[in-house]
């Protein structure tokens, strides 16, 4: 018996269109060192959440009889000058870390993204304002602000969040406020001016869609910025005071006593520098991945 075969039947199937997700990461994966930093960066915010259930002491418990003790079976990374377990002083860190380093980023984005639009949208007076504003920041040291704020407000969790948070947000408004002057006058934003729509409407239908993946390019290379900012301020002295535990003050600790203890730099160290590489990598593997062209 023969089988008729029609002509839909023996047309070649068209390939399965891939989402923009799964080009995305397909792009990404090809990056080993994006794929090897993001694995790091999802442990370390796993160990932000947990961490404080698992340490083995309290951070701030003090015992003499084991001061500066090597590392060893009871003390995996061995012991300051004070008695304190550095495990658990590390595993607190990462957590205060990454309190301080997302909210601080999430501050900056926010209020960034917010003038950027602004600016871009609304244009004259109002853009020279805010982009003076932003020359502003860039001339002066932000790093001088942060300390200022500090010592104004106090070495608490959320002073340093504010403090970090609120100088770093020129970046994130001169991206957003460039990327808007490239479609502000585009047809589809001039056919929903003609149509009677508000610039908030224009902004949210229109021209954020477009610029998401620009945004958290920028949003993930400005983590281990606000990192590394709250760690300088730590070995001045700036950071969070003790015995709130953050890898600047032990490592601003360690420092004094690297030659006789050198455990003391070597873990919180070496785990600050591999989970600043990893969010850098992190941060380059999207910009692959999300924008292949180039740039933010």
């Amino acid at each position: 018996m023969a089988v008729s075969m029609t002509a839909a039947d023996a047309a070649p199937k068209a390939p399965k269109r891939r989402s923009q997700f799964s080009l995305a990461w397909r792009r990404y994966r090809r990056n080993w060192l994006a794929v090897a930093g993001l694995i790091w960066v999802i442990l370390f915010l796993i160990v932000g959440i947990i961490g404080p259930w698992i340490a083995p002491e309290n951070y701030a418990q003090a015992n003499i009889l084991y001061a500066n003790q090597p590392p060893s079976a009871k003390f995996p990374f061995g012991t300051d000058g004070l008695g304190h377990d550095m495990l658990s002083q590390l595993l607190w860190s990462v957590q205060n870390a990454l309190e301080i380093a997302f909210g601080a980023t999430l501050v900056s984005f926010i209020i960034g993204v917010a003038l950027g639009l602004w600016a871009g949208l609304r244009g004259g007076v109002t853009d020279m304002v805010i982009m003076r504003l932003v020359d502003f920041m860039f001339a002066f040291p932000t790093y001088f602000l942060n300390l200022i704020l500090v010592v104004k407000f106090g070495r608490g969790m959320i002073p340093i969040l504010m403090a970090i948070g609120i100088t770093g947000w020129a970046g994130y408004a001169r991206l957003i406020r460039s990327l808007v002057l490239g479609m502000r006058n585009g047809e589809m934003v001039e056919a929903a001016r003609a149509l009677g729509a508000t610039q908030g409407h224009i902004a949210r239908r229109y021209l954020l869609p477009n610029v998401v993946n620009s945004l958290l390019v920028a949003l993930a290379f400005g983590i281990p910025g606000d990192l590394t900012v709250m760690a300088g301020l730590s070995v001045v002295g700036m950071g969070l005071a003790p015995p709130l535990p953050s890898f600047g003050n032990m490592i601003a600790q360690a420092s004094n006593n690297v030659l006789g203890y050198p455990w003391l730099l070597y873990f919180p160290a070496g785990a600050f520098a591999i989970t600043l590489l990893s969010f850098l990598f992190v941060a380059d593997g999207l910009q692959e991945a999300l924008n292949p062209k180039g740039g933010y």
